[in-house]
């Protein structure tokens, strides 16, 4: 086939196209992010894997390709999705494409509100260390998977096994069919708790296999979900871990009297590895092979990602968005660090506007006294949003309760809090600028050092 992917930057639509072009497949691209910067590593990537990549123009469809896939991005006034129409070129939204690459393997899809990434990214890599060599379509880049040809967030295996993210953000997840289905949580992030739920209802209805829970999850447990295979820390589940010990920077634990280690730490990362656990177990892996391989993963780029740790200072890029997985971060630092320089940035004024109350909350609850936020101007992708919402409207509320907290005009603000603090966590969603400025304080904390 001949395919072509416009908007092929982003996380999502980049896997595609390169497990596409991974396939056999001619894959050919556009997106406004490589017309304004022509060097970026996505596009170096992407290239190298014979993907061929023109300027979002109009231009570069034809009458040749098979269909056209657009990242939901890319709005219908763009000059690509016209030109496709004038062409009747058949056009699919990259949901929409996903669901059919779904039926047309032995899907195992992981859905949650947060965890998602790191959990497809490492039951992939996990199934690919057993040499069960799965395919894997994510959001986040593997960094085991990374090469110069792989931006680390797909994997082209040899197995009729698929191992997706599942995303709910743009309500696709209800069109997926897959054998298995894993709901890490439930909570609020694009959609409100109820709206949601019924998704994930509608999902676990449509998976023709195992449906796998987290039994600890309290809204989970209101959705109505078929018989469902469990995992937990707290209750009794079919995969509880126990003999649990949480470490500044890696979590061992014990599952049916099996050891295993984990190099990544918190709470929320050992449901990730538990969820994994619960489905390799169900397809007939045994748990000593499991724990054999599990050590190995090193994680998922900007997923608790270590810049700096030279024992004076520790410096960590996350993906933390939404309240919950801006919860989970604080209280993993919490645990290692006792003085921390929050670096947040909220991505889009819609995101920001759903979440407000949240935010404000989660981090009145997280900060200590010995702590500070400092929250960075809202991440603007371009589009029509109402911009009717900043960084002060956090800020405010959040200060007014007595915590240390700075909304900045710019990146620069931040570079004069530099020594005061033990560690230093940048955060936010989309923007892979972040983990630049991660890498900037680094250097500048290790100079200082």
């Amino acid at each position: 086939m001949k395919i072509f992917f416009s908007g092929i930057g982003g996380s999502g639509v980049s896997a595609i196209a390169g497990f596409m072009a991974d396939k056999g497949h001619t894959v050919i691209g556009s997106d406004r992010l490589f017309d304004e910067c022509p060097g970026h590593p996505v596009r170096k990537r992407l290239e190298a894997n014979t993907v061929r990549i023109v300027p979002q123009d109009g231009k570069g469809l034809d009458r040749t390709f098979s269909f056209a896939v657009f990242s939901t991005a890319v709005e219908q006034s763009n000059p690509d999705f016209l030109k496709g129409q004038e062409l009747g070129i058949v056009i699919k939204s990259r949901p929409e494409y996903l669901s059919e690459i779904v039926s047309a393997y032995r899907t195992i899809a992981i859905a949650g509100t947060s965890g998602k990434s790191t959990t497809s990214g490492m039951l992939a890599f996990l199934m690919h260390s057993l040499g069960m060599s799965p395919n894997f379509i994510g959001g986040g880049r593997v960094k085991q998977f990374k090469t110069e040809k792989n931006p680390g967030n797909y994997a082209s295996g040899t197995s009729d096994y698929l191992v997706i993210e599942a995303c709910e953000s743009d309500g696709s997840i209800v069109q997926y069919r897959p054998e298995y289905t894993v709901l890490l949580n439930l909570d609020l992030d694009h959609h409100s708790v109820g709206e949601t739920g019924m998704m994930f209802e509608i999902l676990t209805d449509n998976t023709s296999g195992i449906v796998l829970l987290n039994a600890d999850d309290w809204n989970l447990k209101v959705c109505k979900i078929r018989d469902a295979i469990t995992f937990s820390i707290e209750k009794a589940s079919d995969y509880q871990a126990v003999d649990i010990r949480y470490f500044p920077l890696r979590t061992t634990f014990q599952v049916y009297g099996q050891e295993f280690a984990l190099a990544l730490p918190g709470r929320h990362n050992l449901y990730n590895a538990l969820a994994c656990i619960a489905v390799l177990a169900e397809t007939g892996i045994a748990l000593r092979e499991i724990a054999a391989v599990l050590p190995d993963f090193s994680g998922i780029e900007r997923r608790f990602d270590i810049h700096l740790d030279n024992g004076k200072y520790l410096v960590i890029d996350d993906y933390a968005h939404n309240p919950h997985k801006i919860q989970s971060l604080m209280q993993t630092m919490q645990g290692i660090s006792k003085k921390v320089c929050y670096i947040f940035q909220p991505h889009g004024f819609g995101p920001t506007r759903l979440m407000k109350d949240g935010y404000i909350t989660t981090f009145i609850e997280g900060l200590r006294d010995t702590d500070r936020l400092m929250v960075l101007p809202i991440f603007y992708a371009g589009g029509t949003a109402a911009q009717d919402i900043s960084s002060a409207d956090l800020a405010v509320p959040i200060k007014s309760s007595g915590k240390d907290v700075l909304a900045v005009i710019d990146r620069g603000s931040v570079f004069a809090a530099l020594g005061d603090y033990e560690a230093y966590v940048v955060f936010g969603a989309r923007d892979d600028t972040l983990s630049d400025l991660a890498e900037e304080i680094a250097a500048r904390c290790n100079c200082a050092n």
